[in-house]
């Protein structure tokens, strides 16, 4: 399985909205990235903002093309380089909705509503 699709993906051409809930959800179960995690580091105060948010930026920007030819982690990134792992413009954008849908999940269960 690559990068750019997963292995349901393949099966089928899922929605966007689909391929955004198995994004995060491939998160949660591979990566370990789950609400603890999200709640304990990636907070609104963290430096330079909410680290998700700033995630899904740096996701949407590549996503859209408009860092044709940048290499490297943009300077905004929240974390490491070596977590910087762009793809496809599709597969960016949808790590962008995964990291957005953290971020939602994060504040209401701080207690924000819509």
């Amino acid at each position: 399985m690559s990068d750019t699709e997963s292995a349901p993906a393949q099966a089928r051409k899922m929605t966007g909205a689909e391929l955004i809930a198995a994004e995060r959800q491939r998160q949660i179960e591979v990566e370990g990235y789950d609400a603890a995690h999200d709640d304990s580091s990636h907070g609104e105060y963290a430096p330079g903002g909410p680290a998700l948010i700033r995630a899904a930026h740096s996701y949407l920007l590549r996503g859209t093309r408009l860092t044709a030819g940048f290499t490297g982690a943009p300077p905004y990134w929240p974390w490491d380089a070596e977590y910087w792992k762009p793809s496809t413009p599709i597969r960016n954008l949808v790590k962008a909705g995964a990291l957005i849908a953290a971020e939602i999940d994060r504040r209401q269960r701080g207690g924000e509503t819509e």
